[in-house]
């Protein structure tokens, strides 16, 4: 049986987790004896939004060179570092796909900025050392493209990423997030480990959190939409709805990140999005959800409430040099898919 196939026998609930694999009672069993193949890759923070991309995109392939485990909260708290290397040590990985943090949207980042810096910092920096212990080939660590300089030149690209201060609205995580450019550069000088990081766009898709608190810009307004249908009321978006953003659907970001595994071996971070010219405003994502839960109400903009950083346009010119034939989702279609997946799963998502 390999890791994928031990990965698929996770159980979901409300609470997350529960783990159900016939040798969950005897900790000396090492899983990588489970497996014939060569490569084995961990995936940190493989239960959620964009850990969920790619396991539906492996779980099409046909590679059996490669076996995946998606590791969830459950399998061990990162900001631990013991508990951290206790999962290397028990899957034993030759691949990292680095994507656990703590995350939230605008107003749950202006709240904890301490929290989101030192919880970040401790998950990354466990990982890094741990993937630089169990000699792993190939790391590979997602960042944000809010971590850039709040004031830029646009669009941005991977060059500027050091170039002033990032938004304070959401500095801890920023920083927090900087950092793992600065380490995996410090890794591969000093160990000449192969450390490399991904800087996707704003992310939506299913299995995103759809908290009305603490959830990002899309889940929280399509939860906000379905409310709003269910009891007559208004949609009320937060802000202005002017500000700018590009969305990449988790699913395009999925088999992106996979392919940067397999083939980019830079220890230079990529952008990974979708075109300049695919930015829209909040407002017309709003718009496009209303839509699409066929939503007849009014929709509202309260303007009391802070907009954040109105833009962040991001090139993804080296992405199109290294990957040209890439297509990616519309937005429409995107947020139609999420929509009839929240719709289909709401009882048991998070949120």
């Amino acid at each position: 049986m390999n890791l994928h196939t031990y990965a698929k026998l996770h159980t979901h609930s409300k609470r997350g987790i529960v783990k159900k694999h016939p040798h969950d009672h005897d900790p000396k069993v090492n899983l990588r004896t489970c497996t014939m193949s060569k490569t084995v890759v961990l995936v940190t923070g493989g239960t959620g939004l964009v850990g969920k991309g790619i396991e539906a995109v492996v779980g099409r392939e046909n590679n059996t060179g490669e076996s995946w485990f998606f590791a969830g909260s459950k399998d061990g708290d990162l900001r631990d570092g013991v508990a951290c290397r206790a999962l290397f040590e028990r899957v034993k990985p030759t691949h990292v796909i680095h994507l656990a943090a703590k995350v939230g949207g605008l107003y749950n980042n202006m709240k904890h900025n301490v929290q989101f810096y030192r919880e970040n910092t401790q998950i990354n920096d466990h990982v890094m050392e741990c993937s630089k212990d169990f000699k792993v080939q190939k790391l590979v660590s997602i960042m944000s493209t809010c971590i850039f300089p709040n004031k830029i030149t646009y669009p941005i690209d991977e060059t500027m990423l050091h170039k002033g201060p990032p938004h304070d609205s959401n500095s801890g995580y920023s920083y927090a997030k900087r950092m793992i450019d600065v380490m995996s550069r410090a890794y591969n000088q000093q160990y000449g480990c192969n450390f490399t990081t991904v800087i996707p766009t704003n992310i939506y898709g299913p299995h995103d959190n759809f908290n009305l608190q603490e959830g990002h810009v899309i889940p929280g307004l399509m939860h906000k939409c379905m409310l709003a249908k269910k009891n007559g009321t208004d949609f009320v978006v937060w802000g202005s709805g002017t500000p700018l953003r590009q969305f990449i659907y988790s699913e395009d970001l999925a088999e992106l990140i996979v392919w940067v595994m397999r083939s980019y071996d830079s220890c230079d971070p990529i952008i990974l999005s979708v075109g300049e010219e695919e930015e829209c405003s909040i407002a017309d994502v709003a718009r496009n959800i209303a839509k699409a839960f066929d939503f007849k109400g009014n929709l509202v903009f309260d303007t009391d409430k802070a907009d954040g950083q109105f833009k962040k346009t991001a090139s993804n010119a080296k992405l199109k040099k290294l990957n040209p034939s890439y297509k990616f989702t519309t937005i429409e279609e995107g947020l139609s898919k999420t929509v009839k997946w929240f719709e289909n799963n709401f009882d048991t998502c998070r949120k």
